[in-house]
């Protein structure tokens, strides 16, 4: 069985995939341990360890599953694919940025860490859901010359 789809895109999918699930269960285990306590006094350190750790090791698995059922003629990238993930990491990092910017207005005004960190981890969330988005579109619809 070969997918006949760019490496690049499939790698999207399962980026986008891990993204939107992510997210959702980091907030699922972080309010079910919150108690009826204020927000900010939610201890949220683990929760967001584990789902980043296991985000990242069902990517690893994931994309090592992925690599052994394609053909290496369709591993091969192109001009095509360099540009898409130029554009795409562009999108991505400028969500990264925000969430950073957010964390740093936060300290300065002197927010707990819960919000600090929170605001910086959905920068994370929305920079691999949003960059995936926009390869994926990339990949199916082109990318306009400017």
């Amino acid at each position: 069985m070969a997918f006949k789809t760019a490496p690049e895109e499939r790698s999207a999918w399962i980026m986008l995939v891990l993204a939107v699930v992510g997210y959702p269960v980091y907030l699922g285990l972080l309010f079910a341990g919150a108690g009826g306590r204020p927000l900010a006094d939610i201890p949220f350190a683990w929760p967001m360890i584990w789902t980043a750790v296991g985000s990242i090791g069902a990517s690893i698995v994931l994309h090592a599953l992925l690599r052994v059922y394609t053909d290496t003629e369709s591993n091969r990238r192109d001009e095509r694919d360099l540009r898409i993930n130029r554009w795409s990491s562009h999108v991505g990092l400028g969500f990264v940025v925000a969430g950073a910017l957010a964390g740093l207005a936060l300290a300065m005004l002197g927010a707990a860490q819960f919000w600090i960190a929170n605001a910086i981890f959905l920068g994370f969330f929305l920079s691999s859901a949003l960059g995936s988005i926009v390869k994926i579109v990339a990949y199916r619809r082109g990318l306009r010359e400017w």
